[in-house]
């Protein structure tokens, strides 16, 4: 089934933490993505703010 309200994200991540993920879904109930999104909010901070900052070395006008 597709949800409306999510995106697919796909991640390259070791098959060792992926077979983790895999068990500690199964002992929660849930599933891998339920999973994966409960540890991405847990890490994620509630806001992140991103200021665009110039670069551009400054301009000498002798």
């Amino acid at each position: 089934m597709i949800n409306k309200n999510k995106q697919r994200v796909t991640a390259f991540i070791s098959p060792s933490i992926a077979t983790q993920a895999k068990a500690q879904a199964v002992v929660e109930g849930i599933t891998r993505s339920a999973l994966l999104e409960k540890a991405l909010i847990s890490y994620l901070p509630e806001e992140t703010v991103i200021k665009k900052v110039d670069t551009r070395e400054p301009v000498d006008r002798q």
